[in-house]
C-alpha cells in the first residue's frame, strides 16, 4: 500500500528544530523526516481489531510539532519508528470488527488504551479516563501512544490502517467526510472545555483561532457557563467563524491585553524588558496554540488564582506568572471515554452532535483535501492554513489527482 512514513533522522530533526520556525517551507523538503513509500498493508493477529480504509486523515499540529523537531524528547518513549502518521481518521471497515458491519464509515479515537493493547484495565482506564492509561508502552502493540504514532497499527496518511473495536465511533448518516475528520479534534475540544473548570459567568479567553482554538470555543460555549469569551485571532476570516461559534470578541495578538485591561479593570504592566502583563485579568485563559507566544499570553492575561488551560501541546515560555500570581496550569490531552462532567458520556459522542451545526459546516467547507503524492504541497499549505483561509488540512489517500 502507498503510505506516508515517519522515521528516525537526528539530522534532519535537528535542521527542522534550528530553522523550522523560521522557515517552515524546508519542513516540507529537505529536513522533514517524511517519506511516501510503498508498504505492506498493517496486519490484523489479535481480536477485536480490524483493517480500515482511510477516506480522509488530517493534519493536526502535533504531527506538524513532530516533523519540526519542536516535539518534546519526553515523548520519544511513547512511540516506535517508523511509523505511519495521521490520528484525526474517517475511514471503511473493510471487514466486519465484532458489531460493525463490513463497509460502516466511522472516526477513531486514537488513544491506544488498555483494551486495544489486550490487557486488564488499569486504573485510569477502569474509571473511564483513558487519555490517561498507563498502559501504551506494553502489550500486544509496540510503543504508541496513539494511533498514528505506532508501528504495528498504521495511521491516517496510508491507505490502510489497523484499529480495535474500542476505538471505533460510527459515522451518522447525512454527516460529510470533511465534518466527520472534526469529530477527534471536537472531541478533544470537549475534554478541553470540562478540565477548564469553568464557572458561571466566568471571563474567558482563548488564545489562538485555528482549528483548535475555534472548536474549544464551540465547545466551551456549549457546554460551559461562561460569560464573555474574548478569541486571539490573526485572521479575518477566522474572526468571522469564532463569531459565529460562541465568540463575544475577538482581538489582534497584539490587542489583547488593551482590550482585557479596559473590560476587566486590570491593570497593564511593562517590565524593563519583556512581553507586557495584567495585574487582573480573565478567570480561565485557554491556550490553543502551543506556541511560546500563545502561552504566554494566556499566563499574562490571567488574573491571581485563575486557570490556564493547555490545549496545544506547549512550548518553552515565561511561567513567572504561574508563581508569582498563583495561577493553576491545566493541562487537557485527548479526550475521555467517559466525561464525569457529561454525566459518563464518552467526548466522542457528545462531539459528534456538536459537529451537526450550521457553523461547524462553515469550518468543514475550509478544508482542503490531498492526495498523498502531494504531501510536500499539502504541508506547506498546513503551515500557512490561518493565512490561508483554511481550518484543516487533510489527506485523501483514495485520490490520485
Amino acid at each position: 500500500m502507498l503510505a506516508l512514513e515517519m522515521y528516525r533522522s537526528l539530522p534532519r530533526h535537528v535542521a527542522g528544530k534550528a530553522i523550522g520556525s523560521r522557515l517552515p517551507g524546508i519542513l516540507s523538503g529537505y529536513a522533514a523526516p517524511l517519506r511516501l513509500v510503498t508498504i505492506d498493508e498493517p496486519r490484523v493477529e489479535r481480536p477485536g481489531w480490524a483493517r480500515l480504509r482511510t477516506r480522509l486523515s488530517g493534519v493536526c499540529g502535533s504531527d506538524l510539532g513532530a516533523l519540526s523537531g519542536r516535539t518534546s524528547l519526553y515523548f520519544s518513549a511513547l512511540v516506535s519508528m517508523p511509523f505511519v502518521p495521521g490520528h484525526e481518521v474517517v475511514a471503511e471497515l473493510l471487514e466486519d470488527c465484532e458489531d460493525l458491519p463490513a463497509g460502516t464509515r466511522v472516526v477513531v479515537d486514537p488513544v491506544l488504551t488498555c483494551a486495544a493493547r489486550g490487557l486488564d484495565p488499569c486504573d485510569a482506564c477502569a474509571e473511564g479516563a483513558t487519555n490517561r492509561c498507563a498502559r501504551i508502552t506494553v502489550g500486544g502493540l509496540t510503543p504508541g501512544l496513539q494511533t498514528g504514532f505506532c508501528r504495528d497499527t498504521g495511521g491516517g496518511w496510508g491507505e490502510v490502517l489497523t484499529a480495535h473495536r474500542s476505538q471505533l465511533h460510527v459515522v451518522p448518516d447525512g454527516y460529510s467526510d470533511e465534518q466527520a475528520v472534526l469529530t477527534e479534534p471536537m472531541a478533544c475540544a470537549v475534554h478541553t472545555a470540562l478540565r477548564a473548570g469553568i464557572r458561571h459567568n466566568d471571563r474567558v479567553l482563548v488564545s489562538g483561532a485555528g482549528s483548535v482554538g475555534l472548536l474549544a470555543t464551540l465547545a466551551i460555549r456549549s457546554l460551559t457557563g461562561a460569560g464573555e469569551i474574548t478569541v486571539v485571532a490573526k485572521h479575518g476570516h477566522q474572526k468571522e467563524l469564532a463569531l459565529a461559534l460562541g465568540a463575544t470578541e475577538v482581538v489582534a495578538p497584539g490587542e489583547v491585553l488593551r482590550r482585557l485591561r479596559r473590560a476587566t479593570g486590570a491593570f497593564l504592566v511593562k517590565p524593563e524588558m519583556g512581553p507586557s502583563y495584567l495585574l487582573g485579568g480573565v478567570d480561565v485563559a485557554v491556550d490553543a496554540v502551543g506556541s511560546k507566544q500563545s502561552l504566554e499570553t494566556a499566563v499574562n492575561a490571567t488574573r491571581a488564582g485563575g486557570r490556564v488551560v493547555l490545549s496545544g501541546m506547549p512550548a518553552a515560555a515565561d511561567l513567572s506568572a504561574a508563581w508569582f500570581r498563583e495561577l493553576e496550569v491545566v493541562g487537557t490531552y485527548s479526550s475521555a471515554q467517559r466525561e464525569d462532567a457529561l454525566d459518563g458520556r464518552g467526548a466522542f459522542d457528545v462531539a459528534t452532535e456538536l459537529l451537526a451545526g450550521d457553523a461547524v459546516g462553515q469550518l468543514a467547507k475550509t478544508i482542503a483535501a490531498y492526495p498523498l503524492h502531494r504531501w510536500r504541497e499539502a504541508l506547506d499549505h498546513a503551515h500557512g492554513a490561518g493565512r490561508l483561509g483554511t481550518v484543516k488540512v487533510a489527506f485523501d489517500p483514495r485520490s490520485k489527482r
